[in-house]
């Protein structure tokens, strides 16, 4: 299986978080990012959250530059 990785860099905000989590499986990438979310960026855990988590996974690993938003 692929490594996968999401990457805070890519979606401004007001703390300017520069994390950026990546995993063997999608299911324990899913649990760190969730609990990112939650604890860093005070989201509430719901399916909602961790289906648009999913969505912002990639394949690889996070490049050292910043992406640049879309």
């Amino acid at each position: 299986m692929a490594r996968k990785y999401i990457d805070c860099r890519e979606f401004p905000s007001a703390s300017k978080c520069s994390v950026a989590l990546s995993a063997d499986s999608e299911s324990e990438l899913l649990e760190a990012a969730a609990q990112h979310a939650v604890s860093v960026h005070k989201h509430t855990d719901s399916p909602e959250l961790r289906a648009q988590l999913k969505t912002m996974f990639h394949d690889g690993t996070p490049p050292v530059e910043a992406p640049r938003p879309a």
